[in-house]
């Protein structure tokens, strides 16, 4: 009996020490682990505010290898790998944060936003849409629906991306009443192609109601008249247009003053149009007021008035058109008026462009002032390329 007692008296500090020992190698261990995580994290960040992508990709997959459980690492890495377009990789990290059981509320959401967006920059729309989906109720709410409202504008569907932006407006993220107009706008042309006239109808006018002061439906509604032969309609819808939206006009003046021929109503949409110009003195105004008005003197007039205000090649080119039209040569001062639109038309052409970086002067150089590059400058014009 005194035997085993001594034998235990002397194990018990054997024991001890021998724990004690175990416990200081595993606290050795845990410091070093956690020292080398947070240098590779590091690391990680160093190279990539230096640009140098791969080697931080490399510095951050050691830093999850060292301390797997912490997703801000993972997140770190995902987002790069997102950003060099390795798309497949990011949606591979995200997806394994997802997974692990043990991760918060929070930490899930951002896991399954990040994953959306993978899933869109991979052009994977169908299971961006359903991702996107998933974070309804979410802190991440009008973020995704916004998303949503994209990706379904890009996939051009229509009737969903209507229904989101409803979604948008009525969350008080703002004003989408001119995005849904164009949506129902484009619902329109669709079905006017499929020749389904009454849809196409039904489609501007929900567009109206959505953005009353919008000009594209106006543009349309009128173009739709022209093509069934009903000049007069379009006229009334034109001049709806011309007092709502006077610089949108500018799309469509020829098609007016056409409207006008073909309706009888010359004279009351050269005023019109001679109003409109004054407000907007666009060379596409002037041009279909010219269209209408019979007397060569004035059509003249007001090229030389446009020009002297507005120097361009349009202008030069409708005198040039009207000297041609009437055989009256041109004065001393209508060709340097003509002169001066050319040259100022010219001035941007004039120009030397870097090869390497775009960089535009008048100034040949052998080294480009914005890229600092040698020999990028083409000993060419722009005008002789």
């Amino acid at each position: 009996m005194d035997f085993e007692l001594q034998w235990l008296l002397l194990a018990f500090p054997v024991v001890f020490i021998l724990g004690w020992m175990a416990s200081r190698l595993d606290l050795r261990q845990l410091k070093r682990e956690d020292r080398a995580s947070p240098q590779a994290y590091f690391k990680g960040l160093n190279l990539l505010l230096n640009e140098q992508q791969d080697k931080a990709i490399d510095a951050f997959i050691e830093a999850v290898q060292h301390d797997p459980d912490t997703s801000d690492l993972h997140f770190a890495l995902g987002n790069l790998f997102r950003r060099r377009g390795e798309y497949e990789r990011a949606i591979r990290v995200h997806q394994h944060l997802l997974a692990r059981a043990d991760l918060r509320q929070e930490e899930r959401e951002k896991a399954q936003h990040a994953l959306a967006h993978d899933f869109m920059k991979a052009g994977l729309f169908d299971r961006a849409e359903e991702a996107f989906k998933a974070l309804e109720g979410t802190a991440f709410t009008t973020d995704a629906r916004l998303a949503l409202l994209n990706l379904h504008e890009r996939s051009r569907n229509w009737h969903p991306a209507i229904e989101v932006a409803h979604r948008l407006e009525a969350s008080g993220t703002g004003s989408f009443s001119h995005r849904i107009a164009h949506h129902w706008c484009e619902i329109a042309q669709e079905a006017e192609a499929r020749g389904r006239s009454d849809e196409a109808d039904q489609a501007l006018t929900r567009a109206r109601e959505a953005a009353p002061q919008a000009a594209r439906p106006l543009v349309i509604m009128g173009q739709r008249l022209m093509r069934h032969n009903d000049a007069a309609a379009a006229l009334k819808i034109w001049d709806e247009l011309m007092a709502l939206q006077p610089q949108s006009f500018s799309l469509i003046p020829m098609d007016y003053a056409k409207a006008a021929q073909a309706s009888g109503a010359e004279d009351a949409a050269l005023k019109k149009l001679d109003a409109l110009y004054a407000q907007v003195p666009s060379i596409d105004i002037l041009n279909a007021w010219n269209h209408l008005q019979p007397d060569a003197s004035l059509r003249r007039q007001r090229l030389i008035s446009h020009i002297t205000a507005q120097p361009c090649l349009s202008a030069a080119q409708g005198l040039i058109q009207e000297r041609l039209k009437t055989d009256l040569p041109l004065d001393k001062a209508e060709i340097e008026k003509l002169q001066g639109a050319m040259a100022t038309a010219a001035k941007p052409l004039q120009r030397y462009r870097c090869a390497a970086c775009g960089f535009e002067s008048q100034h040949y150089f052998w080294q480009c002032p914005g890229c600092q590059g040698w020999d990028t400058y083409p000993p060419r014009r722009l005008e002789d390329q």
